[in-house]
């Protein structure tokens, strides 16, 4: 991976015996070395990789926007503005129960000809290893796997499009710790582009399209399995959804309608482009739900096909029992009786 490093630095978050978080400042940058390229490079591969991110923007009041804008601008260095970061940090985590100590990271550097500023706290982790003498030797190293809060700034987009709803990503962490809201108040962010949203108004316009496009059931199938391979491929492949690339995959209307022209004249709102959603487009070809102990999950194209609901009663009729299933309902009923 091709990464040029321009500052980085830690700092230390710790608890006393009274379990007060406090944080221990470095007093100077760390030296550009191999180690330390190799650790931003790792932290950049592996917060890239991770799911579940939110998009967000400085706010107009933002305390941590006009010292980063100052940093950029050389009116701040790197370590005092590191230090002033680190502080209000502290002063936002005591807040919360779940404030654990940790290592704050906080990396500048430039990836594929785009600036980032990354920020971490990064648990720490106690082991042992086996020195030269074939002694053991208690050890601590940073989890980078585990590591859940974390922001990353695109530099480059938040400079050239101050206006940008997504220029600030962060990852939202385990339900109930509230790990977004926190880092939020942090940074003074707002919540901008949401992903969940722009994928459940993209699975409506396609239901729309299909529908005002007077498609029969086959062609409807066969158009939502479009989007899925598109929106996959997308997942798969590290890439966003783009809209009009979409559309160009798709069959137009007997008006000569494309799907890009539906979602725009139809004022959906979408984004030009934005990440796919896993859980969202796996609707477009799967029925799927859970609860009181019962978990269905079948393709889309079988209902009324093998599998029938019946509104009424608020039944499934399934015609066909997957084999390994019917050898396990015989077994379990010939035991009973």
């Amino acid at each position: 991976m091709s990464l040029t490093l321009s500052n980085v630095i830690l700092h230390q978050f710790s608890k006393n015996e009274q379990d007060e978080l406090s944080v221990q400042l470095r007093e100077q940058e760390l030296e550009h070395t191999d180690t330390t390229s190799e650790l931003v490079a790792e932290l950049h591969r592996v917060y890239s990789s991770k799911g579940a991110k939110g998009f967000g923007r400085f706010a107009e009041e933002s305390e941590f926007g006009y010292w980063l804008k100052q940093c950029r601008q050389g009116e701040l260095d790197f370590l005092t503005f590191s230090n002033q970061a680190s502080q209000r940090l502290q002063s936002e985590l005591v807040k919360y129960p779940f404030a654990d100590a940790g290592t704050l990271v906080m990396a500048q550097y430039q990836s594929l000809a785009t600036d980032y500023l990354f920020i971490g706290l990064l648990p720490t982790c106690h082991s042992m290893k086996v020195t030269d003498q074939l002694d053991i030797s208690a050890t601590d190293y940073l989890d980078v796997s585990k590591m859940e809060i974390v922001a990353r700034i695109d530099l480059s987009s938040w400079e050239t499009d101050p206006e940008c709803n997504r220029y600030l990503t962060f990852i939202k962490g385990r339900v109930g710790r509230k790990v977004a809201d926190f880092f939020l108040d942090f940074l003074q962010a707002e919540v901008g582009l949401d992903v969940k949203v722009q994928n459940q108004v993209l699975m409506q316009a396609v239901e729309d399209f299909c529908a005002d496009s007077r498609m029969d059931k086959e062609e409807k199938q066969q158009y939502r399995k479009q989007v899925y391979d598109y929106c996959n491929g997308q997942l798969q492949a590290g890439e966003e959804v783009a809209v009009k690339e979409l559309s160009g995959e798709l069959p137009a209307t007997e008006a000569g309608v494309d799907f890009y022209q539906f979602t725009s004249n139809q004022g959906y709102e979408l984004e030009e482009t934005f990440p796919a959603d896993r859980a969202a487009m796996r609707k477009l070809t799967k029925f799927v739900g859970s609860g009181g102990g019962l978990t269905i999950n079948f393709d889309s194209m079988l209902l009324g096909e093998r599998i029938f609901y019946d509104p009424d009663t608020d039944t499934l009729t399934i015609k066909g029992t997957p084999p390994n299933l019917k050898d396990q309902l015989q077994r379990r009923q010939n035991s009973d009786t």
